[in-house]
């Protein structure tokens, strides 16, 4: 199951975040589709059944359920 981080203002935070870089992961340099969100690298750990944590820039939560 994925989740918003449960610390609401690192969530506005990250919000405002992708607003001003058009939806691309704030916590990133580089522009590219890969960085996207939901990111590609976060997009893998969803799919690793073992994987239990937060993607790159802290907004979301897969646990293993």
């Amino acid at each position: 199951m994925v989740r918003l981080n449960d610390d609401k203002e690192t969530v506005k935070r990250v919000r405002e975040g992708l607003k001003r870089t058009g939806g691309y992961c704030p916590c990133r340099i580089q522009r590219t589709e890969e960085n996207k969100c939901m990111c590609e690298e976060f997009r893998g750990q969803i799919a690793d059944p073992d994987f239990e944590g937060y993607c790159h820039c802290m907004l979301y939560y897969k646990t293993k359920d």
